[in-house]
């Protein structure tokens, strides 16, 4: 570390949640912290914001279930106005055919078994199955995963030993579930289970959330897990909406780091890490300013940070190579849609609010519809790069949080998958087709509720190149890199570095890029505190 002053003992890049809730662990240590964000509000993808004239939506990120229980606790949110509501059940999808399939609520098994008497009595051991699992795994979310790269210790050996203690949990049983859900592809898991496609599309639409992959593709089976660790006001695997947005809890975030000290910066954008003596030291911003540190932490997608922020000739050659290589893309396209009335099923009639209407309504048939989807977009052969049949999951957030829209009318939100995250400049790139992807997506959701296209009032539409240069989500990656068995646990984002400790001496990692990986849940942020506490020889520190 230079003789300098130092301006803070610790700079977080990113004032995304993760980011966020690092700091204001750190600072609840005793650490002087400050974070620095680009953007004009904090919280990343977890922000909620004006679309349309008198319409606000969570613009990415806009459901809730993987937000840790003990963040939420230790960070005091509830205290900070944070209120999460619940769906009245998981899934509606309106069916090619006219009929509707409803999964969870009080309908529960008997309108599962109007398509299978057998995948009604089957669905209660699927998911006593997935909990078992889930219930080690979520111990092991909250751990810091071993150091097999170099430097390997005795604390990583403890590690090591800590991990296999806690799948001593599972019986032999448990055991080969957990191999099947991190080694097959959802599609053969769910094939192996149940026999009704509706069921099975509703189930396996986890497997292909953010995911630029078939829902038959080997490993995306944990893709499916990783959605389902979740939990809303104490209830395992639900579904909820925080009220005013995603952004309401980035916001009870940073209003907890403020108690505690926390200096957060907006419009701040760093242009490059120090780096002194192969040690990061501080960063340079685009004003011209420049901060130093005893550590810094970035929040962001490796890939910018190492590509962009870090020198490269800070770097060794193989991690330049392999963050070079490192998978990010999820074929997704975002919008939110103002609509002027709730959408019409032909399957469940009527613009009066109804328990569907705020479900996880999913215009996606079977794992064959998601999969000739995901081909389609890979292809070249018929389109530049999106599904003519896209998958939608619609999201009216508006039926359960009145103060996102005008009275009357309504937000929605549209998760769409599959679109190739990369588009040949020479035609334009994404800029030259966003609109007509926009207008196929919502004649898709028209064909099963005939009053949806005439009832947008306006809309925004997001690509792979929107959420990049917006949010930082390298190739449209929810995730910040893809969640495959070579990127997950110590090997997220690479091995060496899957201890929160990156590529040089006072170099963090707590961003989604690295262990337990994406979604909202402040995970990342909350273990890597820890280890930031451990160096510096502070407490306490979250266990």
């Amino acid at each position: 570390m230079s003789r300098r002053r130092a301006d803070c003992d610790i700079l977080v890049i990113g004032g995304g949640h993760n980011g966020l809730v690092c700091a204001a662990y750190l600072a609840g240590a005793g650490l002087s912290v400050r974070v620095l964000e680009r953007r004009a509000l904090v919280g990343g993808a977890a922000v909620t914001e004006v679309f349309h004239p008198g319409f606000r939506n969570s613009v990415a990120s806009y459901t809730v279930s993987l937000l840790n229980p003990q963040v939420i606790r230790d960070l005091q949110l509830v205290r900070h106005g944070l209120r999460i509501v619940e769906r009245p059940f998981s899934n509606f999808l309106p069916l090619p055919d006219g009929r509707a399939f409803r999964l969870g609520g009080d309908a529960g098994s008997a309108d599962i078994a109007r398509w299978s008497a057998r995948d009604a009595a089957r669905l209660p051991d699927y998911y006593a199955m997935l909990e078992r699992v889930v219930a080690v795994l979520r111990v092991l979310t909250m751990r810091t995963p071993p150091n097999v790269g170099a430097g390997f210790v005795a604390a990583d050996w403890l590690n090591s030993w800590a991990v296999a203690r806690q799948l001593r949990h599972l019986d032999l049983r448990g055991r080969r579930d957990l191999l099947d859900l991190f080694t097959k592809s959802a599609g053969e898991l769910l094939d192996d289970w149940f026999e009704s496609a509706p069921l099975k599309a509703a189930l396996g639409w986890d497997s292909v959330v953010g995911n630029f992959a078939s829902p038959y593709a080997p490993g995306s089976a944990y893709v499916l897990l990783h959605h389902v660790f979740g939990e809303v006001n104490g209830k395992s695997g639900v579904w909820g909406h925080a009220i005013g947005g995603m952004g309401a809890i980035s916001e009870a975030i940073a209003a907890e780091c403020r108690a505690r000290g926390v200096v957060i910066e907006t419009d701040a954008t760093v242009d490059q890490v120090l780096v002194e003596n192969g040690r990061a030291v501080g960063v340079a911003l685009d004003d011209g300013r420049m901060l130093h540190a005893g550590a810094v932490v970035s929040n962001l997608n490796p890939k910018l940070l190492y590509q962009r922020l870090v020198p490269r000739g800070a770097l060794d050659a193989d991690t330049v190579a392999r963050i070079d290589r490192y998978r990010c893309g999820s074929g997704t396209f975002r919008m939110n849609v103002a609509l002027s009335e709730l959408p019409d099923f032909t399957a469940a009639p009527g613009t009066t609010l109804q328990p569907h209407h705020q479900s996880g309504i999913l215009v996606g048939h079977s794992l064959g519809y998601f999969e000739r989807a995901y081909f389609d977009a890979r292809s070249r052969e018929h389109n530049p790069g999106w599904a003519r049949a896209p998958i939608v999951e619609l999201v009216i957030s508006s039926t359960l949080d009145d103060s996102l829209a005008p009275r009357g009318q309504h937000v929605a939100s549209l998760f769409c998958q599959h679109v190739n995250p990369v588009m040949p400049e020479d035609g334009g790139g994404w800029d030259a087709h966003r609109d007509t992807v926009a207008r196929l997506m919502i004649d898709t959701v028209d064909a099963c509720a005939p009053n949806f296209a005439r009832s947008v009032l306006g809309y925004e539409a997001l690509g792979p190149r929107d959420l990049e240069q917006r949010f930082g989500l390298v190739g449209g990656d929810i995730f910040h890199g893809s969640l495959g068995l070579d990127q997950l646990f110590s090997a997220r984002p690479l091995l060496g570095q899957g201890a929160y400790r990156g590529a040089l001496a006072g170099l963090y990692l707590c961003g989604s890029g690295s262990h337990p990986g994406g979604g909202v849940t402040g995970l990342p942020g909350r273990n890597a505190a820890r280890e930031i506490l451990r160096d510096h020889g502070r407490r306490p520190r979250p266990q």
